[in-house]
């Protein structure tokens, strides 16, 4: 898939939010759950997806009193995970916990992809991936975009780092160069730490990724956080968003994610019992101080709130992804 329109991908969308009942009594529905549940998580161990599935399945095991394991399956971008948990019956005990990319961007960048994200799953809740700060190198003495800006039209050369290419980041570089006039080249990682490393060395100009990551950056005065996405962080209270310093592209609006999917069929009765349970998970001590340590302020949302959300951005996460013009592998 190379283009998409808003009306065909609303379309699709929200055919693939009917959940058709079969498969399963209507007793089975409203004892769920009855026997141990597995999360597949498409990232590694020790990650934000990993420990928010870890978080959250501790919450529905304390809850429900029923078991829960949690399998990583990691690799080419969540899509391991979505291959296998496609497979699962539509029962409610095959979750899979992941990120925006492996539901939206990946039909883009991945070739011959295994799995049709809206096909094949229904999300049961999405839980904001929180703001995401932009860096300006200690070099740069920028204290605010403006300033970074000005800086940047000055320069010869001006390298920001991204964590891969087809990232929000990356999107980002893109929408600046647009806006502003600029020639910025974007120096995709594999993954933040290398990239946080190479701002603390003077080796790029700025870089663009979580919080968690940047955080020692921040901390050193090695860089410097002069705007952050979507809208300002309880964790970085005095940096204003994009938006707030006047940047119009819509993408530094959106919501990146973490989410919790089921495989498409299983019964709405158990996607509003699991909704529910995330909802309320993501209100408890643990998983707010999980939240807190990733740079994150919202909890997860309910299944209808998370469909309108997935249905209103992803036709734009769609168009920015493409106009990257990147080949998919």
């Amino acid at each position: 898939m190379s283009t998409i329109s808003r009306r065909q991908f609303i379309g699709s969308a929200a055919a693939a939010s009917a959940i058709p009942l079969f498969g399963s009594s209507a007793q089975a529905q409203t004892d769920w759950p009855t026997k141990p549940i597995k999360i597949i998580a498409g990232y590694p161990a020790g990650g934000q997806t990993d420990l928010f599935a870890r978080t959250y399945g501790e919450y529905i095991r304390a809850t429900t009193g029923q078991n829960v394991v949690v399998e990583n399956k990691a690799g080419a971008s969540g899509s391991v995970a979505a291959v296998e948990a496609k497979r699962a019956a539509p029962d409610g005990y095959t979750l899979m916990f992941t990120i925006s990319t492996t539901m939206i961007m990946n039909r883009v960048l991945i070739k011959d992809i295994a799995y049709d994200a809206d096909k094949d799953f229904t999300l049961v809740s999405i839980m904001p991936a929180g703001s995401l700060p932009f860096v300006a190198g200690e070099k740069t003495g920028a204290k605010t975009l403006a300033e970074f800006v000005a800086y940047a039209k000055k320069a010869e050369k001006i390298n920001i780092g991204t964590y891969g290419a087809g990232s929000y980041a990356h999107m980002a570089v893109a929408e600046m160069n647009k806006q502003y006039g600029l020639k910025m080249e974007a120096v995709h990682y594999r993954g933040e730490a290398p990239m946080w490393t190479d701002l603390a060395g003077g080796f790029i100009d700025g870089a663009h990724g979580s919080y968690s990551a940047a955080l020692s950056v921040l901390q050193s005065g090695r860089g410097r956080a002069v705007a952050v996405s979507r809208k300002r962080m309880s964790t970085l209270p005095d940096v204003p968003s994009f938006a707030e310093q006047g940047t119009t592209s819509p993408i530094f609006k959106l919501t990146g994610f973490q989410s919790c999917a089921v495989p498409t069929g299983t019964p709405p009765e158990i996607v509003q019992k699991l909704s529910k349970l995330l909802v309320e998970g993501g209100k408890t001590e643990k998983v707010l101080q999980l939240m807190k340590s990733f740079g994150v302020d919202d909890t997860a949302m309910t299944f209808e709130e998370t469909q309108k959300l997935y249905k209103e951005e992803a036709p734009i996460w769609l168009e920015a992804v493409t106009s990257l013009g990147l080949a998919p592998s």
